[in-house]
């Protein structure tokens, strides 16, 4: 197993931010750079670069939090990325207020 949950499978994902209900996740994976959201039942892959879903869905209103929060937090989402991809744990991100 990988330190601090950054591993290649979906059994350990850490919550970087949480905020209205929505869990923001990151674990190591392969490119593009990318993080997951889950609201209720809902949940989508959301590229760091282009803040488009990669797979999944999220409702509208869900979905632009997120990528309001995403384009506010990008430099710290990339730096939790290369965080995972060197198996280190990546930090907490400030919610969205």
């Amino acid at each position: 197993m990988n330190p601090a949950g950054c591993e290649a499978g979906l059994a350990r994902m850490p919550t970087i931010s949480t905020f209205y209900g929505i869990l923001i996740r990151m674990f190591f994976n392969d490119p593009p750079p990318h993080f997951h959201a889950r609201y209720g039942e809902f949940e989508a892959t959301v590229s760091i670069g282009a803040l488009e879903v990669i797979e999944g869905q999220l409702p509208r209103r869900a979905l632009n939090l997120v990528q309001e929060w995403a384009m506010i937090h990008r430099e710290e989402l990339l730096e939790d990325w290369r965080f995972c991809r060197e198996k280190t744990a990546p930090a907490r991100i400030e919610p969205l207020a």
